[in-house]
């Protein structure tokens, strides 16, 4: 079966923070499995406007190129993140204490039907929902080996 995920930008962008710590390495060289996965087709990536408006303001102009390009080689699908169903579902999720950029990003990966939301962010890992599996790549990947 070929899952559909989302990556925030936080997860994007764990290979571009300081690999002091073992947690970072670990999610680090997950997500680039999980990169190897959707170039090889193996997993379907779903990317919205508000992953690229989030990434449009990296300061690293490196990671800002990388990620961009990769999402739009490999972004099968395209979440507008301003169209109504996508901001009535990101109200609720913030009505819980979640901020309105990771609302934004689970509510676009909800309303596109992805099995999984992958995130470094804590605060989202704590988030519960039966619509999707909220994992860091670390977990995403023991998961879908199994």
């Amino acid at each position: 079966m070929k899952f559909k995920v989302y990556l925030d930008c936080c997860c994007f962008n764990r290979p571009y923070d300081k690999q002091n710590q073992p947690r970072i390495l670990q999610e680090t060289q997950a997500k680039v499995d999980i990169q190897h996965s959707v170039a090889n087709g193996e997993l379907e990536l779903v990317v919205s406007t508000m992953l690229f408006r989030e990434n449009s303001v990296n300061k690293n102009r490196e990671a800002r190129s990388y990620i961009e390009h990769f999402m739009l080689d490999h972004g099968s699908t395209l979440v507008i993140s301003n169209i109504p169903v996508v901001k009535t579902i990101r109200e609720g999720i913030m009505a819980t204490g979640i901020k309105t950029a990771d609302a934004t990003h689970l509510a676009s990966a909800i309303c596109s039907h992805c099995d999984y939301f992958i995130t470094t962010d804590d605060r989202i890992l704590k988030y519960r929902t039966d619509e999707i599996k909220i994992l860091n790549p670390v977990q995403f990947m023991k998961e879908v080996r199994q």
